[in-house]
């Protein structure tokens, strides 16, 4: 049911307002995701979903009695800025900020970089996005994320190419980074546990000015199917070279193109192109109230990734009121024992911090904007 969690979290919140208002200061929620450069509007959409719930629980009476603030940093999609910004949280604390959140990152690579800073410091991180499997394997306590892994995602784009694309020779295209290398040997093993072989597997540096060096050996695979795992910059690139180059295969691109610069740059060769992603479609899922809170904090529409923003910080908030302190051991506890109802589904943690149910989504570029085909 659209909102119906907003409602349960809102009401829970306010039956332990101590008054229409925060009254007992400020508790600061940072949000770390690119917010210049080439993921500037993607980062920008997490803030803006983050910021929304922060707004709506403020007018509850806050988080404990105090007012959410919601700070947004910019990590520029480089993983040693995002650990220089990781750092800027700690300095924050060490001044005597009262942090208890990160919302972020939106890369893997920017969150594994941070992780080294956030793991040793009083409070909770909670990604968006970041789904290269390793995050929840390296012991830490207080990691979560609210959106599928690749270990999800993966067989999902490969059940979906052979069931819903009919893919008999399938290339896949990766992106020489974590994110791509990670989401390729998923990929690949996940058509291998359906009976088939890719007929090409090709890698390529991130961020090209072209790949016309690669199409080639793309050509000579002859695929009805080309996917890639890789982001916008990849995809916008590739894709025009292959039609330029006579490739009339099918195109899937991984999350990594969920985002409205990919159809922009790569039109007119976008149109019709199949992207996965980790967070449904906000009209699916959204009301018209949902709809005009957003434009009223942001001045803007929701984008791609406003859910999983909007749904980071309900999730935290959930569990700073389930254990009723702002204490890391005691938020930690009560994360792993969430049950909730969210726009990104139903949330519950296992004991690494991944959802324990997740969810993998298909758009199809339409008339320069994503449908969701699957699931319908």
């Amino acid at each position: 049911m659209k909102n119906a969690f907003v409602s349960l979290i809102l009401f829970a919140l306010a039956i332990t307002a101590c008054s229409s208002s925060p009254s007992k200061g400020d508790v600061v929620v940072y949000v770390a995701v690119p917010l210049s450069g080439w993921q500037a509007n993607s980062g920008q959409t997490v803030v803006g979903g983050a910021r929304t719930m922060a707004d709506q629980i403020n007018k509850q009476g806050g988080l404990l009695g105090y007012k959410v603030t919601v700070v947004a940093l910019d990590d520029q999609a480089d993983s040693d800025v995002a650990a220089e910004k990781a750092q800027e949280v700690a300095d924050a604390i060490k001044q005597g900020k009262k942090v208890i959140g990160v919302i972020g990152h939106l890369n893997s690579g920017q969150t594994g970089a941070a992780m080294q800073v956030y793991k040793d410091l009083p409070l909770v991180v909670i990604t968006p996005t970041a789904s290269e499997v390793s995050l929840t394997k390296q012991g830490y306590r207080n990691f979560f994320r609210v959106n599928a892994t690749d270990a999800a995602q993966g067989p999902a784009l490969a059940k979906f190419i052979v069931e819903q694309l009919k893919g008999q020779r399938v290339v896949i295209v990766h992106a020489d980074n974590e994110y791509g290398n990670g989401l390729r040997d998923q990929i690949a093993n996940a058509f291998k546990a359906l009976g088939q072989t890719p007929a090409a597997i090709v890698k390529i540096p991130e961020a090209e000015p072209s790949y016309a060096q690669f199409i080639p050996a793309i050509k000579n695979a002859n695929p009805d199917v080309v996917v890639l795992a890789g982001y916008e910059t990849e995809g916008y690139i590739l894709l025009p070279e292959l039609r330029d180059a006579g490739i009339k295969a099918q195109f899937i691109c991984s999350d990594g193109c969920f985002n409205s610069t990919y159809v922009d740059e790569a039109a007119p060769a976008s149109e019709g192109s199949y992207v996965g992603a980790i967070t449904p479609d906000p009209k699916l899922v959204a009301d018209k109230k949902w709809w005009q809170d957003y434009q009223q904090v942001e001045s803007r529409n929701p984008d791609t990734y406003s859910i999983p923003g909007y749904s980071a910080m309900a999730v935290l908030a959930a569990a700073v009121q389930k254990a009723n302190s702002f204490d890391r051991p005691r938020v930690e506890e009560a994360f792993r024992q969430l049950d909730l109802s969210t726009l990104v589904g139903h949330v519950t943690f296992d004991s690494g911090g991944d959802l324990k149910e997740q969810r993998v989504y298909v758009f199809q570029v339409k008339e320069g904007a994503f449908v969701q085909v699957y699931p319908k």
